[in-house]
């Protein structure tokens, strides 16, 4: 690890109305640009204010040409399915979702017995290549998580490797890092990661110092917050000296290829995103062969 990432941009979430009227932190959303390429979308979901009323969630809707990514912290999720799958997602659980040629699925959340519900949803773009294969899921129990503790750090690993452990998520074309980190005050780490890949950190607890260059010097950010990291082997992070911080760091391999997104569609033409639209109202968007008998 010879070179430093540095802070490259800070964005402070935006909040959305998404599904049956759930309040969103976004950070940002699929874009033709392609900004943050091979991550779509990436929101902060929490249920936690009695003045939102009634709890709400993600009624039946679709997807193609994406990997969904939900990550609980606290309360839980319940999904089903068009395939037939049926699930909770509970705190510190993860599901991997490839929605591949099309599925349909509804998310529903459930408050823990604190009365919270607190999660992220990561949009991971497929290549052209597979954004018509087969739906699959990678559902992560939370217990078989490693969890890495070194010297006021807490790394918990859901993709990629950190010291020579490798979380249990695999097989992901964009060959993603994933990781959850706690530092306690005072505490610093180095996270390696691949050069020409993308890496963005949302910083959700605490405050540190960010993007630590090799004379020390840093980004001092405060949650709640999603920061880019320019080039590099590594980032460095230290929790301030009277709090401490957690944030989720992602990586992957840029695709470097057009995309043309359209609602829960993420596709590489217009013309791909018509037939998808058509598929739908013909009812032939899910493949019948896929469905278990």
């Amino acid at each position: 690890m010879n070179t430093p990432r540095l802070v490259n941009q800070v964005i402070q979430p935006q909040t959305v109305i998404e599904g049956a009227g759930v309040r969103l932190r976004r950070s940002f959303a699929p874009g033709h640009d392609n900004l943050f390429d091979p991550f779509l979308l990436f929101d902060h979901f929490a249920f936690n204010d009695p003045r939102e009323g009634p709890l709400q969630g993600f009624p039946t809707h679709p997807h193609r040409g994406i990997e969904t990514v939900t990550y609980m912290l606290e309360g839980n999720v319940r999904h089903r399915d068009s395939l037939g799958n049926v699930g909770v997602i509970g705190p510190g659980d993860v599901q991997w979702m490839t929605s591949g040629r099309g599925i349909l699925h509804e998310e529903m959340p459930r408050r823990s017995a604190n009365g919270l519900v607190n999660g992220f949803q990561l949009w991971v773009n497929l290549p052209a290549a597979q954004k018509m294969g087969r739906p699959r899921y990678q559902e992560v129990n939370a217990a078989t998580i490693p969890a890495v503790e070194d010297s006021g750090a807490l790394v918990r690993l859901v993709a990629g490797e950190y010291q020579g452990i490798h979380g249990p998520v695999t097989d992901i074309a964009a060959h993603p890092l994933y990781m959850d980190v706690t530092l306690r005050p005072g505490a610093q780490v180095r996270l390696a990661t691949e050069a020409g890949h993308t890496v963005i950190a949302y910083v959700f607890e605490g405050q540190g110092w960010f993007g630590i260059d090799a004379a020390g010097q840093g980004q001092s950010i405060q949650a709640v917050r999603m920061l880019t990291f320019a080039d590099g082997d590594y980032v460095h992070v230290r929790a301030g000296d009277d709090s401490p911080v957690r944030f989720m760091l992602m990586a992957g391999s840029p695709f470097n290829e057009e995309i043309y997104p359209y609602g829960p569609f993420v596709m590489n033409t217009r013309e791909e995103i018509i037939q998808t639209l058509n598929e739908l109202r013909a009812g032939t968007f899910v493949d019948d062969k896929m469905i278990p008998a």
